[in-house]
């Protein structure tokens, strides 16, 4: 993911965890907040030491890099999104993330609708 799309430093993370929307599913948490600045989305991911180790964490993180990445065309632009991975996702393989990752997003409209052809 480019540098433009994600969010590294810690007051964007708190502001969006303050201002912000959230919803969650058993897996996964998202806060969100619509910002007028820009005409993209940014996501931060963030995987908490109590869900694994360092292998697990980074493997639920590229999960989420590559589950966003795959549904770059269909994200609503001008957000900015917070993923959190909770305790379930360490058992997960990757088309279960992403299957996770869409629920949340589709549920709080963060999704485009599919187009069928």
């Amino acid at each position: 993911m480019k540098k433009i799309f994600r969010i590294k430093d810690n007051k964007e993370f708190q502001y969006v965890f303050k201002h912000g929307k959230s919803f969650a599913n058993r897996q996964l948490v998202i806060y969100y907040i619509k910002r007028q600045d820009q005409d993209h989305f940014r996501v931060g991911l963030s995987v908490g030491k109590k869900i694994g180790n360092a292998v697990i964490r980074n493997r639920i993180k590229r999960y989420l890099r590559q589950s966003l990445h795959e549904l770059d065309d269909r994200m609503l632009r001008g957000y900015d999104i917070v993923v959190i991975a909770r305790q379930p996702t360490k058992k997960m393989n990757f088309h279960k993330v992403k299957k996770s990752l869409i629920h949340v997003l589709s549920k709080e409209r963060l999704l485009k609708k599919k187009k069928f052809m």
